[in-house]
This record gives C-alpha cells, sequence and structure tokens, in this order.
C-alpha cells in the first residue's frame, strides 16, 4: 500500500506553498466522477485555456474534458476514437478513449498527479526543501513537470534525447532541469540508472512511475471507471465488453483492465509492447520507436497474474499508420478510398504513435479471439499526433511525398494485414514466469525485497489494498484543501 504516515513538518510547508499558489486538490471521487465538481469551480474552467499553467487546471485531470483548447468544460461520455470495420478489418467494435483533452494533451499527466498527490498531503514531500524528479520515456515528465509548476516546486525531467522534439520543446519552454539519457525512447533501465544516481542527493526526491502505487491506483479508479462509462454508454444491443488492450509503458494503465475485469468478468486483458524490444513475448532486448512504450523490465507496478495475452506490436506499423492518419494524401484515401465520413477522419488526428500501438494490439486481439460485430474492445490514446508532427515531416524527407498510392499499400499491409502472430496466451506458468523477471530490476538492482514481491503474487488483497486506498486519500485531501481554504481567508 501506499505510505500515508503523515510528516508534520513537511505538511506545514505545503500548506504555506498551496495557500500562496492559491492550490486546491481535487479528490479521487472528482476525477473518477467529475459531476462531483462544484459550480465555482466549473465556471473558473469555462475561463482557463486547456494548457495554461493554472492551477484551476488540476480539475481537468480526468477523461471528461470536452474537446475545446479554451473553455471547455465536462461533459458526460468521454471523448473517443471509434475505429470503422472498413480501417480495422476486424468486425468487433474497437473504442479508444482520447488523452489529448487532458491539461499537457497527454493522460500521464493523471499518473503523475497520483504519485505526486499522496507525497504532498502528508508532508513526505517537502516543497520547501525536495525537488521532484520525474523519469519518463516521453510523456509522464511531462504531466510532473506541469504539477510541479503549479504547486511551485523545481522540477527534473530525465528523458531519452532521442524523445520527440516536440516533447523537447514543450519541457523548455515550461521550464524545468533536462537530463537526457542515452539510448532509444525506449530506454527505461536507462532512465531507472540515472534515477538512482540522484537519488543520493537527499533534496531530490523521486518519482518513478515504474514503482510508484499512486499510478495503477489512478488509473484504476479513474482511467477504469470511464472506460466502462464509455462502454456503457455507447454499447448497442445485444454486445458485450470481450476486453481491453494496453501496451506497457510503466504498466499503470494496465490497472484500467483489472477494474474492467471485476465489472465485466468474461472480458479479456492483453499487454502490449513492441516487437523490436520483446520482453514478454521474445525474452528479447533492443530499441524500437513506439514513444512512451518501455522495454527491458516488467513495471514493478503490473499486476501480471491479472493479464490474459501478452501481443508484440512492430513499431513499422504503428510509424507508417501515423503518416497514414495525418497526411492530406492519406485522409482523402480514407475518405474516397474507404468511405469514411469526416467524423471518422478527424479524430484519427487524436492517436499518438503508442495510442496507434493500442489500437494495432485490439485489432490483433480481436484475430486471437475471433470476435464477432458483438464484441466490444477497449484501449486509451495516452496523446496525440501534435506530439509527432516531426516525425511525420522526418518520414517525408526520408521517403518522399505520401501519395494514394502509398496510403492504399498502408492500409493493407501495416491495419488489414495484422495477423496473429506474436502473441502469447499467459497461462499461469506463463504469468509466474514475468512475475519472476521482476526480481532482477526491482529487487537486485532497485532496492525492493523478496518479501513484496512474493506478497504481489501471493496475496491478491496486496493489488485491491493498492486500489482501494483513495477513500483514506480522499479524506486527507480534503482536510489539506480546508487548512489551505483557512489560511487564504
Amino acid at each position: 500500500m501506499i505510505d500515508l504516515t503523515v510528516h508534520r513538518q513537511g505538511l506545514a510547508h505545503n500548506l504555506k506553498s498551496a495557500a500562496k499558489h492559491k492550490v486546491v486538490l481535487p479528490t479521487f471521487a472528482q476525477l473518477r466522477d467529475p459531476g462531483q465538481i462544484g459550480e465555482a469551480t466549473l465556471a473558473r474552467l469555462a475561463e482557463t485555456p486547456l494548457s495554461a499553467v493554472d492551477p484551476i487546471n488540476l480539475f481537468r485531470i480526468h477523461w471528461h474534458n470536452e474537446a475545446k483548447a479554451v473553455g471547455g468544460r465536462m461533459q458526460a461520455v468521454p471523448n473517443y476514437v471509434e475505429i470503422p470495420p472498413a480501417l480495422s478489418g476486424v468486425p468487433c467494435r474497437i473504442l479508444a478513449m482520447a488523452g489529448k483533452w487532458f491539461p499537457t494533451g497527454c493522460h500521464k499527466v493523471g499518473a503523475a498527479y497520483g504519485c505526486m498527490v499522496p507525497r504532498l498531503v502528508t508532508g513526505q514531500f517537502d516543497t520547501a526543501f525536495h525537488r521532484a524528479v520525474w523519469p519518463s520515456t516521453g510523456n509522464f515528465c511531462r504531466g510532473g513537470v506541469f504539477i510541479s509548476r503549479l504547486l511551485g516546486v523545481d522540477a527534473v525531467a530525465i528523458v531519452p534525447k532521442t524523445m520527440s522534439r516536440e516533447r523537447f520543446d514543450w519541457l523548455q519552454k515550461i521550464g524545468c532541469r533536462m537530463i537526457a539519457t542515452p539510448g532509444e525512447t525506449s530506454g527505461a533501465k536507462e532512465l531507472l540508472e540515472q534515477t538512482e544516481k540522484l537519488r543520493e542527493d537527499p533534496s531530490m526526491r523521486i518519482l518513478n512511475q515504474f514503482a510508484e502505487m499512486g499510478n495503477p491506483l489512478w488509473h484504476y479508479n479513474v482511467t477504469g471507471t470511464a472506460l466502462a462509462e464509455l462502454f456503457e454508454a455507447v454499447k448497442r444491443p445485444g454486445q458485450r465488453l470481450a476486453g481491453a488492450a494496453f501496451c506497457s509503458g510503466s504498466g499503470g494503465t494496465l490497472s484500467a483492465g483489472e477494474l474492467l475485469k471485476e465489472r465485466y468478468p468474461q472480458a479479456k486483458l492483453a499487454v502490449g509492447e513492441a516487437l523490436q524490444a520483446s520482453v514478454i513475448v521474445r525474452q528479447g532486448f533492443g530499441t524500437h520507436r513506439i514513444e512512451g512504450v518501455g522495454d527491458r523490465l516488467i513495471p514493478w507496478v503490473h499486476n501480471v497474474r491479472q493479464t490474459d495475452l501478452a501481443i508484440a506490436v512492430d513499431d513499422a506499423d504503428a510509424l507508417a499508420l501515423l503518416r497514414l492518419f495525418n497526411t492530406a494524401a492519406g485522409l482523402a484515401y480514407l475518405r474516397a478510398g474507404l468511405g469514411l465520413r469526416d467524423e471518422q477522419v478527424e479524430p484519427l488526428a487524436w492517436m499518438g504513435i503508442s495510442g496507434i500501438a493500442n489500437v494495432l494490439c485490439c485489432i490483433k486481439m480481436a484475430k486471437w479471439y475471433e470476435l464477432t460485430e458483438n464484441d466490444v474492445l477497449v484501449t486509451v490514446l495516452t496523446d496525440s499526433a501534435d506530439l509527432y508532427r516531426s516525425r511525420v515531416e522526418a518520414m517525408e524527407e526520408r521517403f518522399g511525398p505520401y501519395d494514394a498510392v502509398q496510403a492504399e499499400r498502408d492500409h493493407a499491409l501495416h491495419l488489414l494485414g495484422q495477423k496473429t502472430d506474436q502473441i502469447v496466451e499467459l497461462t499461469y506458468p506463463e504469468r509466474k514466469r514475468l512475475h519472476n523477471q521482476k526480481y532482477r530490476s526491482w529487487v537486485e538492482e532497485q532496492g525492493k525485497t523478496v518479501e513484496e514481491l512474493n506478497e504481489q503474487w501471493t496475496r491478491p488483497a496486496y493489488w485491491d489494498d493498492v486500489h482501494r486506498q483513495t477513500d483514506a486519500l480522499d479524506a486527507l485531501i480534503t482536510e489539506f484543501n480546508e487548512q489551505v481554504g483557512e489560511s487564504i481567508r
């Protein structure tokens, strides 16, 4: 469980800092159900840009924001992209919930909030002393730096040197210290090695998404609930939720699948990864180009015992489809060649590279289980194409202009051509094998204990205890807000 021991001195400093910066923290109940957010807060949000570095945007760290850059309020059904069968090549429905409409344009700000807020309301993170260190293959550090700025905290972003230009530009603009690690965008191991070096400085407070239980806590409660609400809102008579698929970056999003399996016992949960650095399917190593997806380790926060299927996705497929969905020739092909309507085509730009990989996992999953039009698969789009325009430009320079012939070829090869290869059904022994892979990364190299590793596997209540800490956290958040309010008055 997350340690909620209160450190009085740090808490006093945090209350003072929050009052100075006029910070009010949303509860998990409000992020799970934005209908609980007060009208005064909603009125302020209606006047605030989505990207504004303004504490009021903490109340947008959920899936129910309107699809507006400025002035958005809340909506009942989360924004999503539905992948038509003419595009996917499978008869089942694929619903992908969009992270573009979070502050920072990515849902990782939610995981960052889940990691920071327990430390903040207990005083374990002291705003008068600590600097927040955010190791990330891309978007988690952006969310963490954003929250740090709202709290008036100095932030350190540890990122791969090959991360997209848009991410580097954003971090430089918002202002933080950046440490670029060697290796590709998938280099989670290099991130953790750099993190360990900083841990020697007592002022550096590490907020490690791969190991912090605030990450799955947020996704289980907020992402899982939103996906269930999305399915219930758009399902047709006779349709069932067949499952969910998520590529494993830090592993936190997979906890949303745990909530779905509890509510829909027939549902299956698939974990995706990049074929070029497949740890789960091929027990391999390497580098890949699906930014935001980690490699070479099983995250500490991944409850492997609840995962049914492992799928490896070729990064060439994801990049080719990024180009198909974000060029004039590609969009023209989708309209004229496939007969897709504008309302089906335009939201495809809400898919970043890892979001496309998630959709590819769903397609392979649908073929593996031979799903029909009565089945629905769900996933999330971590971010949007806005963070990868430079990748599209680089492909244009390398391969030349994009045309209708290439668009049709990419659709046939990289979407319709998906097969049931590079998939492993996770039997009990397979799951235990994956769980045991945590030993080297986390016990030998990161200081976790064998006792807790064994507890993750043998005591199912270990994960239940984490997922259900929101009531205790909300009580601390409410008390924190009350004390900040009193000091402001």
